[in-house]
This record gives structure tokens, C-alpha cells and sequence, in this order.
């Protein structure tokens, strides 16, 4: 099937755009630029987006995996479904540009904070929201304590996933690629129902802590 003349332009601008924000960075890159490299117009390209920062924030959508549909996570495992979101990985086919890309868009989010502040809320809010669901489930299933604050336990679960991210990203070297799993292990040990359960049993068995 032949894809329609508008799709086919509305891609070939989103993957000029992304090569020249990485080979110049995203302040140097013109819409002229990116309408020469792309060989559609500029009037055509702000008919699809309203400005560089619009067609900046789809860009990185697009390499990041954001516009693919998110499926709903329900094994009936709290830890695998926590895997499950924490694991999840951008598409491969974008790596070297997305690492190409980076380092511009921090320094682009650093100076244009509105967009930057548009951009962190776009990556953080999905996995954000899949978390709160599995958690609530997690809560209506008596595998999490009912008072459990839902927004702490999720800073617990992404604030490890951040830093392997930014500290690896800032030393040049390669994010731990099986963090997920080992996140997910430690938060449901620390604040599942039935492990909480156990350490009351164990105590109770020891009588009262000395002090």
C-alpha cells in the first residue's frame, strides 16, 4: 500500500530534522535548513507543526518511542508488572541519533526552560501514570499497604532508573541495562504486603527489640 504524499513528507522532515539537530545542534538547525535537507517546503512544514520547538518535542517522541501505544499491564504479579514499565526501552533503530541528540537537547532545555519543563513532563509522565495504576491495583489486591504514598513509592522506582541514566549519560559510559528487575525485586521486598507480613511474624517470634 502506498503511503500518503503527506505522511511521507511529515517523516522525511521528523528525520532531516533529527540529523541536523544532532550534527549542529538544535539552536544552529534553521527551518530552512531543515525544509532544504528534507526537500519539503517551509510553508508545508508549518502546516504540520507551529514551530522548531513543536516539530523539536515530535522529533524526540518519535526516537524515544513515546508515540507507540502503551498496552495495558496486567499479569496479576505486581513485581512483573513493576518490570514490566521499568524495563521498558526506546526503539533500537534511533539509538546512535537519540545519543547523538542528548547532549543538545540538555543544553536546548537548560536555556529554553519552558520546553524543557514540556519535555521532562512528556518522558516522565507515561511511565509515571502506568506505575500509579499498577501500584492502586497493587493496593486494591492486598499486595500493598492501603496508606502506601503513591507518589514517594514512585519517586523509589524511577529515581534509581534517573540516575543510572544521567550518571552514565555524564561519565560517557553505558547505562546498567538489568536495573529494572533489580528495582522492581527491592521495592516489592521492602513494601509488599506478604513481605511486610513475614518480617511482623519473624519479630513477633524474637519478642521486642532491645535498646
Amino acid at each position: 500500500m502506498v503511503r500518503p504524499r503527506s505522511h511521507e513528507a511529515h517523516r522525511k522532515v521528523l528525520l532531516a530534522a533529527l540529523d541536523l539537530f544532532g550534527e549542529r545542534g538544535i539552536d544552529a538547525t534553521s527551518m530552512d535548513a531543515i525544509a532544504q535537507a528534507s526537500g519539503v517546503s517551509k510553508a508545508t512544514i508549518y502546516n504540520h507543526w507551529a514551530d522548531k520547538e513543536d516539530l523539536l518535542m515530535e522529533v524526540m517522541v518519535l526516537v524515544n518511542g513515546l508515540d507507540r501505544e502503551r498496552e495495558e499491564i496486567d499479569t496479576g504479579d505486581l513485581q512483573r508488572d513493576l518490570v514490566a514499565v521499568l524495563s521498558r526501552k526506546p526503539p533500537g533503530e534511533f539509538d546512535a541519533a537519540r545519543t547523538r541528540m542528548t547532549p543538545s537537547l540538555i543544553a536546548y532545555s537548560a536555556v529554553h526552560q519552558e520546553f524543557g519543563q514540556a519535555w521532562r513532563n512528556r518522558v516522565l509522565e507515561p511511565p509515571r501514570e502506568c506505575l500509579r495504576a499498577i501500584l492502586r491495583r497493587g493496593i486494591d489486591r492486598g499486595m500493598l499497604a492501603s496508606d502506601l504514598d503513591l507518589d514517594f513509592a514512585i519517586a523509589l522506582l524511577l529515581g534509581p532508573m534517573l540516575y543510572n541514566h544521567i550518571f552514565h549519560l555524564k561519565a560517557g559510559t553505558q547505562a546498567q541495562q538489568d536495573l529494572g528487575p533489580k528495582v522492581a525485586e527491592a521495592f516489592c521486598l521492602a513494601y509488599s504486603t506478604g513481605r511486610a507480613s513475614r518480617f511482623g511474624s519473624a519479630r513477633a517470634s524474637r519478642g521486642p527489640e532491645k535498646r
